[in-house]
Formats: structure tokens, C-alpha cells, sequence
């Protein structure tokens, strides 16, 4: 879903500039989208697929962002685990990058748009292995 245009974002403060890449932006909602309980990844296209063979993580699979020069829309592409509320998941993604968003770079979210692509039902622990009976103890006669 990387298809985050190779826009900066410049931030004047009057004593010079703060650039911003838009993949700075998709990269810092990734983050913030999955670290939240529930959330068990994000779905990307085949661009992220080839990187994650080649054995390169993208940060930034499932983010699109739009960028503007003083403020943000962010679409999440997500999977969310079996059994999890997720409206309310939802709302606490959306919490979680807005307030990192802003926070780091000073832009402001306008927009935090979810776009809910599958269920994933969580792998299942493996039984414990059952250790052997200890062998009794020799009787002392």
C-alpha cells in the first residue's frame, strides 16, 4: 500500500524548515496502528509482498497517507484477530495515530480512515508435552 507519494512536507518555524517524507508519516502510523491489542497486522499489495521474501520488514504495508502542509489523512489496511470488538479497536487505532501523528510532527489528522480487510484467528499454543512419570524408587528391603 505504499503508494505515498514522494511528497515533503515542510513545516516553516521561522528560524528554518521541518521536512517531513510522506513514507516518515505512513511509517509512524504503521507503528502506532499495530500496537494496539487486537490488531494483528496489516495487509499490503505485491510490492510489500516481494520485500517481506526478500527479508526486508515495510514499515509502512497498509498505510496510504495524504499530505498536506499542515495537515494529514491516514488510510490503515487491517486484519484484526478473531473474538476482538472490533469497533472499538478501531476506535483505539484511530486514537493511537492521531495522537502520534501529532505529536511527532506536529501535523494535524484530519482523517484516520480504516479500512478492515480480514479476520485472523489467532495460532494456537502447542499442548504442553506431558513429562514421564518419574520411575519409582528402588525399594529398600
Amino acid at each position: 500500500m505504499s503508494e505515498n507519494l514522494p511528497i515533503n512536507v515542510t513545516i516553516d518555524e521561522g528560524i528554518g524548515s521541518v521536512t517531513f517524507a510522506a513514507d516518515v508519516i505512513a511509517t509512524i502510523a504503521g507503528l502506532a496502528a499495530t500496537e494496539i491489542e487486537g490488531v494483528a497486522g496489516m495487509t499490503g499489495n505485491v510490492i510489500n509482498g516481494i520485500s517481506e521474501i526478500l527479508g526486508r520488514k515495510n514499515l509502512t504495508k497498509g498505510v496510504k497517507v495524504e499530505v498536506g502542509k499542515e495537515e494529514t489523512a491516514i488510510d490503515l489496511y487491517m486484519l484484526f484477530y478473531y473474538g476482538v470488538s472490533v469497533i472499538e479497536t478501531c476506535k483505539k487505532v484511530q486514537e493511537n495515530v492521531k495522537k502520534a501523528i501529532e505529536t511527532m510532527t506536529g501535523l494535524r489528522v484530519v482523517e484516520v480512515n480504516i479500512h478492515v480487510q480480514g479476520v485472523q484467528f489467532e495460532k494456537e499454543a502447542p499442548a504442553p508435552k506431558e513429562e514421564p512419570a518419574p520411575a519409582p524408587a528402588p525399594r529398600v528391603k
